[in-house]
């Protein structure tokens, strides 16, 4: 099947699963990741039929909204594609960036790797940080009912994968607990570059909200 049909029904089955989710994890941070990792994949070598395939398909099934099962992704993401008569190679390939991309997966020794997870990761992280990032964050913490911001829960900055799943402390505390952390976690340069001044207004944001707080931290 040509490659142009097979992103375009990658398209179609996305928008369809995605109907009605919740704001953060929605077709339109799709849109983004999906954006962004075809912007960075021209400045590296990658195979960039696989990027914009994993990146369409990394958040078909968030564990987050599945009872914490990080298999149902991975397995809608392999049926999807076997659907499209794709090569095994290129399925595997892909379900295993649905599998590894995950900030969690930073909390273990990351086994797999490849230079098209490292673009869509980088992609998907770019998404969790800035404006939008810290949209996101809200949207996600209203969704699940949680404190805007409790100066006497402070951030866990030890957390092991379990304990990052099982989480439930304020928003603000996200801050440190990842969005603070991911700049420092790009893969690429151009990733790198672009997560500088997403970093810095988030950085001013906090300023700014503590300001508002009355100054406690």
């Amino acid at each position: 099947m040509d490659q142009k049909i097979i992103i375009e029904n990658t398209i179609k089955y996305v928008k369809e699963t995605l109907i009605g989710s919740e704001g953060g994890h929605d077709w339109w941070h799709i849109y983004r990741v999906w954006k962004n990792a075809k912007h960075i994949a021209q400045f590296e070598n990658v195979d960039l039929f696989i990027v914009e395939l994993g990146a369409l398909l990394h958040d078909i099934a968030d564990s987050k909204f599945n009872e914490g099962d990080e298999t149902i992704g991975p397995q809608k993401a392999k049926e999807f594609l076997e659907s499209q008569n794709l090569d095994i190679d290129t399925v595997e390939h892909i379900v295993k960036i649905v599998e590894n991309i995950s900030f969690k997966m930073s909390k273990e020794i990351q086994i797999f790797k490849s230079p098209e997870l490292d673009v869509i990761q980088d992609a998907d992280r770019l998404d969790a940080i800035g404006a939008i990032g810290i949209a996101r964050a809200f949207n996600y913490g209203g969704f699940k009912n949680r404190e805007i911001y409790n100066p006497e829960i402070k951030p866990n900055l030890n957390m092991n994968k379990e304990d990052y799943k099982k989480n439930t402390a304020p928003t603000i505390n996200h801050f440190y607990e990842k969005l603070l952390l991911l700049k420092d976690l790009m893969n690429t340069k151009t990733g790198k570059k672009l997560a500088e001044s997403r970093h810095k207004f988030m950085k001013s944001f906090l300023d700014q909200f503590y300001e508002e707080w009355g100054g406690i931290r």
